[in-house]
């Protein structure tokens, strides 16, 4: 059980840590002013949370396979409990927020619970990715060559992340120089 308390340990840390650097600092204010449009600055949070979480759990998974203490796998009456159902979990808390509208910005709701739910949707993201290709082999085949399907969909999933905060400008100013040398005149 050591290794449950562990990820939950991380998870609190590392969602209290990006929070209270984001919150009230030079790099909180400068995400707000670098990226001045709400949902990107979520789709932002959540794709920093998720590549941490990421490679934190592979960090931790490995420590874990090569008998480094403190960390041990989660069992329960004999059963391995693995890291995705927790991942779920905080999914699905994550969607029942946004869909209660916590931090979502349709009412006055604080950027500290926007910035939370975002964080919590990165990180159970992170987790339940990160064994996709459990999903799909319904066996353990993490560290197999068939468990490349996890690290596939890691990339593929961050990259859709990613694109989100970092497309979205890109796309809008070849709109905008479309527009604009359409509107002279020829």
């Amino acid at each position: 059980m050591a290794y449950s308390w562990f990820i939950l340990l991380l998870t609190v840390v590392g969602t209290a840590l990006i929070l209270l650097l984001l919150h009230g600092t030079p790099l909180g204010r400068a995400l707000h002013e670098g990226i001045p449009d709400r949902p990107r600055r979520r789709l932002f949070v959540a794709s920093v949370s998720f590549f941490l979480t990421f490679g934190g759990v592979r960090a931790v998974v490995y420590a874990i396979l090569h008998k480094i203490p403190p960390f041990h796998f989660i069992e329960a009456r004999g059963r391995h409990i693995h890291h995705l159902v927790f991942g779920i979990i905080i999914l699905l808390l994550a969607g029942y927020g946004w869909l209660c509208e916590i931090g979502s910005g349709a009412d006055n709701s604080s950027i500290l619970l926007s910035r939370l739910m975002s964080i919590l949707y990165g990180v159970g993201a992170a987790l339940t990715l990160d064994e996709f290709a459990l999903w799909l082999n319904l066996r353990d085949v993490y560290w197999s060559p068939e468990g490349r399907a996890s690290i596939d969909a890691i990339i593929l999933f961050g990259a859709l992340l990613a694109a989100g905060v970092w497309g979205a400008p890109l796309f809008s100013r070849k709109v905008k120089q479309r527009k604009l040398h359409s509107a002279k005149p020829g």
